[in-house]
C-alpha cells in the first residue's frame, strides 16, 4: 500500500512538472522505466495525449522515436482501443528497412495484444515473417513476432505449416527466447 501510494504522488508530482515541458522534452530528459510509466500515467485514457505520443513515435528523430517505443508499447496494452486510429501507419512503418530495433521491439510487443482488421492482416504477417526468418534480427522481435503470426494463425490456418517448417529450419540457430515461443506453437 505504501509503494503504491508513493508512486501515485510521485506521478501527481509529475503531473504538475510536466505542464511546462512538451513531450519530446520529457522524455529525451532520462531513459528509465519510471520515465516510462510517467509517460503512460500521463496519457491515461487520452486519445489526444496518446496522439502527441504516436506523432513522436512515428516521426524521423531516432532519438525521439527510441524514447516513446516503450511507452508506446506500455499505454497500448494498458489502453488497446488508442492504437486504433494509428495502426495502419505503424504496420506500415513495420515495412520499412532499417527501422530501429526500439521500434520494432516495442511494435510488435504492442500488437501481440491487439486485434488486428482483417485488411492489415497479410501486411503484418509479411513483416512478422520476414523478422523471423532475419538471421540479424533481434530475439525480442523474433519471439514477438511467432506469437503474432500464432495468433494470427487462427483465422489462417494455412501459415500454420510454414511457420512449422520455419521453426523446424531454424531451431538450432535461434536463440532460447525463440525456441520458448517456438516450442508453445508447436
Amino acid at each position: 500500500m505504501k509503494v503504491k501510494i508513493l508512486w501515485v504522488l510521485e506521478v501527481s508530482l509529475t503531473y504538475n512538472s510536466f505542464g511546462s515541458m512538451n513531450l519530446s522534452e520529457f522524455l529525451l530528459e532520462e531513459h528509465s522505466k519510471a520515465q516510462c510509466l510517467r509517460v503512460v500515467s500521463w496519457i491515461g485514457k487520452s486519445q489526444q495525449r496518446f496522439d502527441t505520443l504516436m506523432k513522436i513515435f512515428l516521426g524521423e528523430d531516432k532519438k525521439l522515436v527510441q524514447r516513446a517505443a516503450w511507452p508506446f508499447s506500455y499505454a497500448v496494452q494498458a489502453h488497446p482501443p488508442l492504437l486504433t486510429k494509428h495502426l495502419a501507419a505503424v504496420i506500415k512503418k513495420l515495412e520499412q528497412p532499417g527501422l530501429q530495433d526500439a521500434f520494432k521491439r516495442n511494435t510488435v510487443r504492442a500488437l501481440e495484444h491487439i486485434s488486428i482488421p482483417e485488411r492489415l492482416r497479410g501486411r503484418l504477417m509479411n513483416s512478422c515473417f520476414n523478422f523471423i526468418t532475419d538471421i540479424r534480427e533481434k530475439p525480442a522481435v523474433k519471439a514477438f513476432s511467432l506469437t503474432i503470426l500464432n495468433k494470427l494463425a487462427d483465422d489462417y490456418p494455412e501459415i500454420r505449416q510454414e511457420l512449422k517448417t520455419i521453426i523446424e529450419e531454424r531451431w538450432d540457430l535461434e536463440s532460447p527466447a525463440f525456441r520458448s515461443r517456438a516450442r508453445k506453437l508447436l
